[in-house]
């Protein structure tokens, strides 16, 4: 990665991650966190609808398509498009910590174009924990694991408590997804946002 900020950087007394043992296995697929979401929800008709299965320690693999509706340049995945899709792969992470954590800061390198139709194959992982930050990077390649790197990143997520999103949500929605009976789908929708 190129031109990491010192925000980036986690300090000297930083631990490393631990899969908390309630995440996912290894293989499993992580699902949507909301339905409404841009990134992974299934009823966005033009979202990414990213698909992401837990990895071994506290890592992740993630991949989706991309389509006409995501384009910048005439063919061509948007580069704002392209950090979401490495944001929401990110942001992932925390539920394999079980930690409920918004973007603090999200640094993103460009190294080739993306063409629609493309699968974006994206791995992630936490690197270190200090306190309620957590630092991760991705990686995203065209074509395959072992394609060339299109876009790469460094993240910082910061944890929150469920009322970050409460007060600053809109309440129709809110009220809905606290309305749910599933616990789990009610716990995910809260899992990352800014």
């Amino acid at each position: 990665m190129s031109g990491n900020s010192a925000a980036l950087m986690p300090p000297a007394d930083a631990v490393a991650p631990i899969r908390h043992p309630d995440a996912p296995a290894p293989g499993e697929l992580l699902g949507e966190h909301y339905r409404q979401c841009f990134g992974c929800g299934g009823e966005q008709p033009h979202g990414l609808h990213l698909a992401a299965r837990a990895g071994e320690g506290v890592s992740l693999t993630a991949e989706f398509t991309v389509q006409s509706a995501h384009q910048g340049a005439p063919g061509l995945a948007h580069g704002g498009l392209l950090a979401t899709a490495l944001d929401e792969t990110l942001g992932s992470l925390n539920w394999l910590l079980r930690t409920i954590a918004v973007t603090g800061r999200l640094e993103t390198d460009f190294v080739r174009p993306v063409p629609v139709d493309t699968v974006l194959h994206l791995e992630a992982e936490v690197t270190a924990v200090s306190g309620r930050k957590i630092y991760s990077r991705a990686t995203g390649r065209i074509g395959g694991p072992e394609g060339p790197v299109a876009v790469r990143a460094q993240a910082l997520f910061i944890e929150v408590k469920v009322d970050h999103f409460i007060d600053h949500g809109r309440p129709q929605e809110i009220e809905a997804v606290m309305d749910d009976p599933d616990q789990v789908r009610r716990a995910r929708a809260f899992e990352v946002n800014p």
